[in-house]
């Protein structure tokens, strides 16, 4: 397996070893396990769904724990005797726990399951303070600009520019 080397991006970049070290950790251990499958949607600009395919899991095997920027689902398979003797197994009869990291803001709205696959819908929620702002030369905010009448317009209205 290679290792990827972020080491030039450490040396330009400011701030951001929280995201060179979740992705050096993710390559280390996410490889190999794919179970159970899961799919990733965008739904719109600040809305995702994450679905995993569990099917023999009840919601009552299922545990959805989401702490700051990281959701667990885990789920603990409750083992069935079978009545008669099995000839072929092939249903994936064990517990799991899938990890995803989050990113700020992003917070659990809802989870639900149904004909086997447990969706959980995420939304993500930027405080006003974080939000972008325009900013006007000058130290002046955009409200006081928009609240300066013209010069060229107050004259006008006088009759000043028709005298001048």
């Amino acid at each position: 397996m290679s290792r990827l080397d972020f080491t030039p991006y450490r040396r330009t970049t400011v701030g951001f070893d929280h995201l060179f070290d979740l992705l050096e950790s993710q390559g280390r251990t996410g490889a190999g396990d794919n179970y159970p499958p899961f799919n990733i949607e965008r739904r719109g600009e600040d809305e995702y769904r994450i679905t995993l395919a569990i099917a023999g899991f009840r919601p009552a095997d299922l545990d959805i724990t989401a702490q700051q920027n990281l959701l667990t689902v885990t789920g603990k398979k409750h083992e069935d005797t079978p009545s008669g003797e099995m000839l072929h197994v092939g249903i994936a009869n064990r517990g799991f726990e899938r990890k995803f990291e989050l990113a700020d803001y992003v917070r659990v709205e809802n989870a639900d399951m149904a004909d086997g696959l447990l969706v959980i819908d995420l939304l993500r929620e930027v405080p006003e303070a974080m939000k972008p702002k325009k900013i006007a030369v000058g130290g002046a905010s955009a409200a006081t600009l928009t609240a300066v009448p013209d010069e060229t317009d107050d004259k006008a209205s006088s009759g000043e520019a028709s005298a001048a």
